[in-house]
């Protein structure tokens, strides 16, 4: 328990961090509107996110060693708050897309640190409680983040200094710890070959699982607009995307270990096709009807980034477990700089249900190129434990990579 406590500080820090970042992507797409961006603009801005998310990523963990961990988290947390702050100086989209570069680079680069804190200071024994506070608090903060629309004027200087003061704030925490500083990991190799060797399914898998949740979230606000939705209505919609994600773990992990990873990826790309369905047809039957179907999106969609992760690791060696984890990532990331863009073009030019359609016709190529992958090999016959995977850094194998221990 003393452990865990010592960790609140860093806890502290997540939430702050994820209340800031997590709610810039929806308020960026608002004031876009607002500020008579075009689509396609707003969607640039939620693929320069994830550019400068790749981005950190990739330095951080070389950043650390050069700075240490305090001073690389407060690099990355200024990275961040100047492009808050700079966003009503220069309205142009150009420009917020630069600034959106900046906000992914402060996310990669603080769940970095963050976990590469928390690796260093675990045990077998802490692991699998700590890692569960961990999930609780980012997808609780990630909820939040999502509501904190509903009281933010879009295209308001105060609205983006807000978000400003609480990403500073971030720093506070981890800063301040008593804690002592660990060793710096070493940053883990890249190599995204990896992922496609040991399972092509997989790395497709968590491309279209980038699909999902980066156009839903990034340009999902524009999609709610168009259907009639207000600024607090978008927020719940929004939330209720988040929510269906979290409530699906348990279930869906408890079918990911009992059954065939293939099929329960096959199932649940179905079940996404028809929330896709149901989410364009739901939009005349009023705010709850779309509520509903944006948590049935969520459940369907969220977990197949997981379920992926661990047929992944499934076929791969507890040495490979790091690079494993990173080269994942890196296909979400790559997934996820295109999506927004995507999305907002098609949505452009076809309306706004063409989001959806995009998000159903990548689920159903996941499904045939499953069950080609299905007729190449058979399952392995041992598995590793399914996990929660949080997208957050490189170094989230390290923390998660003891937990899949055979079964």
């Amino acid at each position: 328990m003393r452990m865990l406590i010592s960790f609140a500080a860093l806890f502290l820090s997540v939430i702050l961090m994820q209340l800031s970042s997590g709610a810039l992507g929806p308020l960026d797409a608002l004031s876009g509107l607002a500020l008579d961006f075009s689509r396609q603009e707003i969607g640039v801005l939620g693929s320069a996110h994830f550019l400068g998310f790749f981005i950190g990523c990739w330095w951080a963990p070389r950043l650390m060693g050069s700075v240490g961990h305090s001073r690389a988290f407060a690099a990355f947390t200024a990275a961040g708050a100047i492009g808050l702050l700079a966003h009503m100086i220069i309205v142009d989209p150009i420009a917020w897309a630069v600034m959106r570069v900046a906000s992914g680079l402060c996310v990669a680069g603080c769940y970095t640190v963050v976990e590469a804190w928390l690796q260093a200071k675990v045990n077998n024994e802490t692991r699998g409680r700590t890692m569960g506070i961990y999930r609780v608090v980012d997808m609780g903060a990630s909820l939040a983040a999502q509501l904190m629309i509903g009281v933010l004027e879009p295209a308001s200087y105060i609205s983006y200094n807000i978000l400003a003061i609480v990403c500073c704030a971030a720093l506070l925490p981890l800063t301040l710890t008593t804690v002592k500083q660990p060793e710096t990991p070493s940053a883990p190799r890249l190599r995204p070959k990896l992922a496609a060797q040991r399972s092509p399914l997989a790395a497709a898998g968590v491309v279209v699982a980038a699909l999902s949740s980066a156009s839903f979230r990034m340009v999902g606000p524009i999609y709610g607009q168009e259907v009639g939705l207000s600024a607090s209505q978008i927020a719940w919609f929004l939330a209720a995307f988040v929510l269906g994600g979290a409530i699906a773990q348990y279930p869906i992990g408890w079918l990911a270990d009992k059954y065939d990873r293939r099929w329960v990826l096959i199932w649940l790309s179905a079940a996404a096709m028809c929330s896709c369905a149901v989410t364009v047809m739901s939009a005349g039957l009023g705010t709850a009807g779309i509520m509903l179907t944006a948590g049935l999106f969520g459940l369907t969609t969220f977990p197949i980034y997981s379920v992926a992760a661990a047929h992944a690791h499934d076929f791969a060696d507890a040495s490979e477990r790091v690079e494993l984890s990173a080269a994942l990532m890196f296909y979400f990331a790559l997934g996820a700089i295109a999506a927004p863009f995507t999305a907002s073009a098609l949505i452009d030019a076809y309306g706004p249900t063409a989001l959806f359609a995009m998000i159903a016709v990548g689920h159903g190529a996941l499904i045939l190129f499953g069950l080609v992958r299905m007729r190449a090999r058979a399952a392995p016959s041992e598995r590793t434990r399914y996990i929660y995977a949080p997208r957050t850094s490189f170094l989230i194998g390290r923390l998660t990579g003891r937990s899949r221990e055979k079964g």
